[in-house]
């Protein structure tokens, strides 16, 4: 009986204990700093309180600030009012509006970003350079060694599994580099502004060097612009250069096969680049034959005593000799 009490004694002290809200009372408030924002408070037994800092959590940044958004509206204003005024054939003031954007979109800048689109080209021009010289003193130095083999009756053959793994290195160096240009926050709204500066270029008398360059500022931006393509690619045409704008047309047509305006610049272009070709060609023989006429006439000759034969099964051309 008396075990039966004790431990009915026992649960009634722990439901006791269990039940009790703890609370703060009794304990050493003053002995906790007074700021505490940024820890956490534990209480001890006996009336001690230990103060536990938590690790300040990094503050994230917004991508984009108050005067950037401010910044991109306006610029958003001012290429709406250059639309109206396109639109209105005023592409004079459409193109300052179009400037007024660009100047007004953060980030950096079109013409920053072809500072560095040159600058990394002529680095590149550079390391070629400096490859060519490399590879001219390689074979100057193999071409000696040779020479020296073949005084001294020695073999000049050399390692041909080390001369090929030497070439297929060098080629891979050569492999030419594009330039790829830093993450622009704003590059899509910023590449339509200055291919719609472009379009405004190319209605105003001799200005497609601007034009091709504001289009190439764009597609540096958004690679994937069809418009700007098809932009620059009128421009290279205005001015004769029909291998660029071929190139351009090609491209668009790439990235959209659908797109039936490339489709037709493309096969318009591909005629006008063969009959350029062709003219080309021929202008080349012409000059060719009167420098052949220019020499053989100290002899008394000319290429008119020479006839060429072309082998319609090999190809190859036979040279007879008529003494007119």
């Amino acid at each position: 009986v008396g075990r039966e009490q004790k431990h009915k004694s026992d649960r009634n002290a722990s439901k006791k204990m269990a039940s009790t809200t703890f609370t703060s009372e009794g304990f050493d408030l003053d002995a906790i700093p007074d700021s505490t924002n940024n820890a956490d408070v534990i209480y001890e037994v006996g009336g001690g309180a230990t103060v536990v800092p938590t690790p300040n959590k990094p503050k994230i940044e917004t991508k984009t600030t108050e005067a950037e958004n401010a910044a991109t509206a306006k610029s958003e204003e001012l290429k709406g009012k250059g639309n109206e005024e396109f639109k209105a054939g005023n592409y004079l003031d459409a193109y300052d509006y179009y400037t007024d954007a660009i100047e007004a979109c953060p980030g950096m800048t079109g013409e920053e970003l072809m500072t560095m689109k040159e600058e990394f080209e002529e680095q590149q021009r550079e390391k070629a350079h400096a490859r060519h010289m490399l590879e001219q003193e390689k074979r100057r130095k193999r071409s000696f060694a040779e020479r020296q083999s073949r005084a001294a009756g020695e073999s000049s053959t050399t390692n041909a599994e080390e001369e090929e793994e030497e070439e297929e290195t060098e080629e891979e160096q050569q492999q030419p580099a594009t330039f790829q240009p830093p993450p622009h926050e704003h590059a899509k709204q910023l590449s339509v502004y200055h291919c719609n500066r472009a379009a405004c270029l190319l209605h105003l008398q001799e200005r497609n060097d601007e034009a091709i360059n504001d289009c190439t500022i764009a597609l540096l931006l958004n690679p994937t612009y069809v418009k700007a393509l098809i932009r620059r690619m009128t421009a290279y045409e205005n001015i004769d250069d029909t291998e660029s704008a071929l190139k351009d047309a090609q491209a668009a047509l790439v990235i959209d096969p659908k797109n039936s305006n490339a489709r037709k610049n493309v096969t318009r272009l591909e005629k006008l680049e063969k009959e350029r070709m062709e003219k080309l060609k021929d202008e080349t023989i012409g000059k060719l034959k009167d420098l052949g006429n220019s020499i053989l006439g100290n002899f008394g000759l000319s290429l008119d005593n020479f006839n060429a034969v072309k082998d319609p099964n090999t190809g190859s051309y036979s040279i007879s000799f008529d003494n007119k």
